[in-house]
Order: structure tokens, then sequence, then C-alpha cells
């Protein structure tokens, strides 16, 4: 098996695009126009679901458009083709790109004009470009439109909880359990059993990691900059931004078509994932560790002792219900979709987070390490109880397999997506 071994080349902050005009002779506007999401997400401070929502719209229309222009063409995301013979396929990717974010941001529509101008610009002017923008424009128009009606909107919440393993508050963004998702059947499916129960022994062992793990009275500068690094909250590019700069890291070198097939997967796979998370965590409800630990002589478990003092590494007890970790959710999906779709798990890669401390990036073995981590940071933060990171982990896992298996398929041949016999 060929191993990878990868740099973080180019930098993305919250200030603008990193990459260079030069940094995707191959990748036709790939890089920059998903830079630009991850800008627009900060901007607008995006939750987590809508977040994830942009980025599958983003690169599902560069699929699309990009696809649709392919002979033969692999299956579509959402808009069939063919768009017109002889178009040029990176003016489509990168006019599909502008088309989604200045209906998703109108705000900055000024600086997307820009770039859709400057791409163009370094096209080859006539017929080809001009039909491969007039083909892209109408299909992120199309993604737009057919996203609509998705359920993502009105917001909706959940009224405050009441007693011992209820979480507390209201806490908004609940239509996204009903939302209509963008590649898995039934996300239904993919929503687990319940947590451990109050008085169980797997409770009580999660309940004591948590409680020494993710103590803010105990110092851990380790425990506490893991945390840090991947708690991307709102305001940042959320933790779906960040599996999108890994995978932008990774695909440095491919082509127009398999990045752009390659991001549509990884979004679709994130964003479905929101559906059965949100749903898990509508279903049961569940405390999170900061009340369950100051109140846990109401649990009725023996091995539990309560601390009233108790406040979690993290700083704050968290703005929803705690199973599963949605954080594990978007982590287990896109590290599954990456390593099956590169057919390894050792590619070797560093990455910096938005909130990373000081700025410094993080080296890991491969993109299952990288999940791992990411879900640990949120019981160091106090956040979460270990069975919720594994639920997360295998909804995420889930989610990727049938992404994987059912979308963006050759129309012929035993594999969907190149050298990976799956």
């Amino acid at each position: 098996m060929k191993k990878f071994v990868l740099a973080l080349v180019f930098g993305v902050t919250a200030a603008g695009v990193g990459a260079p005009a030069d940094a995707e002779p191959r990748s036709g506007g790939v890089r920059v126009w998903n830079e630009l999401a991850l800008n627009a997400v900060r901007a607008t401070r995006a939750t987590d679901a809508d977040a994830a929502r942009t980025y599958a719209m983003l690169n599902v229309a560069v699929y699309d458009a990009v696809n649709g222009l392919a002979r033969p063409a692999r299956t579509s995301a959402l808009v069939p083709g063919p768009g017109p013979h002889g178009a040029d396929a990176r003016a489509a990717a990168v006019a599909a790109a502008h088309a989604v974010l200045v209906r998703l941001d109108p705000g900055r529509a000024d600086a997307y004009d820009v770039q859709l101008r400057t791409d163009l610009d370094r096209l080859p002017a006539g017929g080809h470009r001009d039909a491969g923008e007039q083909w892209g424009r109408e299909v992120g128009r199309r993604v737009v439109v057919s996203r609509a009606d998705d359920g993502s909107t009105p917001v909706q919440s959940q009224p405050a909880g009441t007693g011992p393993g209820v979480f507390r508050a209201e806490w908004s963004g609940v239509q996204y359990r009903d939302v209509r998702p963008f590649a898995v059947s039934n996300p239904s499916a993919h929503v687990p059993g319940p947590p451990p129960a109050l008085g169980s022994l797997d409770y009580a062992a999660a309940f004591a990691e948590v409680a020494l793990l993710g103590d803010a009275a105990l110092p851990a500068p380790d425990k506490l900059a893991t945390f840090q690094f991947w708690s991307v909250p709102t305001g940042t590019n959320q933790p779906a931004g960040e599996w999108v700069k890994i995978a932008l890291t990774v695909s440095r070198d491919r082509s127009l078509a398999d990045s752009a097939r390659l991001l549509a997967l990884l979004t679709m796979a994130l964003a479905d994932s929101t559906v059965p998370t949100v749903a898990t965590k509508f279903t049961y409800r569940h405390w999170r560790p900061a009340t369950a630990i100051r109140e846990a002589d109401t649990d009725g478990n023996p091995s539990t002792q309560p601390n009233p003092s108790w406040t979690p590494r993290a700083g704050g007890i968290g703005g929803t219900p705690e199973y599963p970790s949605g954080h594990s959710s978007y982590s287990g999906a896109a590290a599954a979709v990456l390593a099956r779709f590169f057919c390894a798990d050792n590619i070797r890669f560093a990455h910096t987070t938005d909130t990373a401390p000081d700025g410094q990036a993080r080296t890991y073995p491969g993109f299952s390490a990288a999940a791992v981590e990411a879900g640990r940071s949120r019981v160091f933060g106090g956040q979460h109880f270990e069975f919720s990171d594994q639920a997360g982990l295998a909804i995420g896992r889930g989610i990727a397999s049938e992404v994987l298996a059912t979308r963006l398929l050759k129309r012929t041949g035993p594999t969907h997506h190149g050298e990976c016999p799956l």
C-alpha cells in the first residue's frame, strides 16, 4: 500500500484565504472556493449543522457541474447532466461554487464576484469557457433551490428538561433531526440505542473518568490544550470545517474531478451525520457531566459521588444534550470517508485548527488517529462521557459507509471511486 506523507502547506485563517494563486493548477478552484466557504461560516457565526450544510451544498454543486461534463460521467449527487459538450470544467466548477455562495452568503457577494472574475480570467476566453460558466451557474442555482425546503428552517427548539439524567436547558436547532439528507436513505437507521442507565456500572465508570480528566480544578495543560485544539465553537469554521481543511491538505495534488468527488463525498457524509446526531440528542436528552457530577446524589447509583462545585475544564456546561458527541460524529464520518477514498489510513498530515493554542499544528499518522483525539478532547473538556464519544464515532462511520457504498458511483465497473476494491 502506497504511503503518503503530506504536510499542511496552505493556511486558512479567520482573516482570509491563505492559498496562493498558483496553489491549485489541477484542482481547478476547489481549494479557493472551499476556503471562501470556511470564511463565510466564520463570518456568519453559523451553527455546526448549518456549516455542514453549507459545505455540502457548495461541494455537491461543484461535483455535479464537473461530473456533468465528463464522458463517461459518474452518477450525479443532485443535479444530473449532461452539460454542454466541450464546456470547460474549470469554469463550470468556479461558477457553480459562486452561484451557491452568493445565495447563502449575500453579504459577501461582491467578494465572490471578484473571485469568480479572477478565476475565469485565468482560463482561455471563448465558447468553451462561456459554456462552462453558464452550466456551472445553472447547477449551483438548482442546488440552492432544491435545498430551500429541506427542513433546515425555520429554527425549532426543545424546551428545558427536569429531573435526574435530563438536560436542563432549552436548545435550538432541533429541526435538523428531520432535515432531508443529501445522500443516506434513512437517517433514523443510524440513531443508536440509549446511553447506559444511570444506575449501571458502565455509567459509573464513564462518570468517574470524566470527573477526573475533565475537572478544571486539576491542572492538566496537555488535556486542556487538546480540548482547545478541537473545540472550534461558533465563530470558527466549526468541526465539519476542520475536516474540509484536512481533505484540502491531503488532496492537494489530485485532479479537479478527483478533488470535486472527494469533497462532495466528505461533505455529504458530514451534513448527513448531523441528522441522526440531533435526533439522538432530541430523543434521549441526556445531561451533561457538569450537571451529572453536581447532582450525583439523585442518580440512584451508589458508585457515583456528588461534587457540587465541579466545573468542566471547558468552562461551560454545553449548549445541547450530551448524548452523543457531535464532534465525534463529524470526525467519525470524515475519517472514514478519507481513509476509504485513499485506500489507506496511514496518510500522515499536519493540521492547525481555528482554535489551536498559539496556532501550533499537530501531526497525525492517519485520519482515524485525528478522529480519536477529536473525540477524546470532549472528555478532557468535561463536555462528554466516553460512551457519547463512541456513539458519535459510530454514527459517523455508519453514515460514511452508506455514502461511499451508494453515491457518486461509476456507471460501469466493480468499484465506485478508483483503486479501492470496495
